[in-house]
């Protein structure tokens, strides 16, 4: 179930001690991670750039449908901007809480696919009801072409401090942000009308209200300041505790699965 919405995927509640796994991590690894996993190792189709590691990581070339490890072999595992672009989202989900106890799912939201589609994404994706419900990209009735990614991911997260306050108070609008614990709540192409609406109708005050509920003058405050906060330490500690770069991954990195008493 649903425990919390943190800012990214440095605000996560992972413990010192906890054997970490990321599915999917693509060109941009989390460093916590101590496991990570790709299943296209040869092409970039489904992600923007080549394949990379830090040096400390186990890089396994695996299936996120089929993963090669024991049932709660991990402590946490997470899976940035992945659920998006797999064929079987049922048998994806199953397999990080099969692995896991706990867990951060991150994926693009409605609004946020809209202004940065990708053609290898399957789904769209809101979070209602603390669910992460799934629709089919080709059953939208609008049409997602044209992509403004170099301006909401490229450029203003990183020259408009107004918009950075808006990307952690309102980041719900861009991304669904899911930290979860024991199972993770989902539906596939709903058929009932409360969820279908949300992508196949205009969106009325009532649905605004349900998916961006109104908070209170001292709730907006705190929420404001919690951010500029969060923005200030994020700077800080990326520059006076700077970390090295990933690597591109290699074939010596390509290990036999290692388990933590192993290591």
């Amino acid at each position: 179930m649903k425990r919390r919405t943190p800012y990214d995927r440095d605000n996560l509640h992972i413990k010192k001690r906890d054997w970490v796994l990321e599915v999917g991590p693509g060109h941009n690894p989390s460093h916590r991670a101590n496991v990570v996993t790709e299943k296209f190792t040869d092409q970039n189709y489904h992600r923007c750039g080549d394949m990379k590691i830090y040096p400390h990581q186990i890089f396994a070339n695996a299936d996120g449908e089929n993963l090669p490890f024991k049932d709660k072999e991990f402590d946490y595992v997470i899976c940035n901007q992945v659920l998006e672009h797999v064929e079987n989202p049922e048998k994806f989900i199953s397999e990080q809480c099969r692995v896991a106890s706990r867990g951060y799912m991150e994926t693009p939201s409605l609004l946020g696919e809209f202004l940065f589609p990708k053609k290898s994404h399957r789904w769209i994706i809101l979070d209602i009801d603390n669910k992460l419900v799934l629709f089919e990209k080709s059953k939208m009735p609008d049409h997602y072409e044209n992509n403004y990614g170099e301006l909401f991911l490229n450029y203003l997260p990183y020259q408009s401090l107004i918009y950075k306050l808006l990307w952690f108070t309102e980041g719900d609008l861009m991304l669904n942000r899911y930290e979860w614990e024991e199972k993770i709540d989902f539906i596939v192409n709903p058929t009932d009308e409360y969820y279908l609406r949300f992508f196949t109708k205009p969106w009325n005050k009532e649905m605004v209200r349900k998916l961006y509920p109104p908070r209170s003058p001292f709730k907006e405050l705190h929420k404001t300041f919690a951010a500029l906060w969060y923005i200030m330490w994020t700077k800080f500690r990326h520059k006076f505790f700077e970390r090295h770069q990933p690597i591109p991954v290699s074939y010596t990195h390509l290990r036999a699965h290692e388990t933590r008493s192993n290591l």
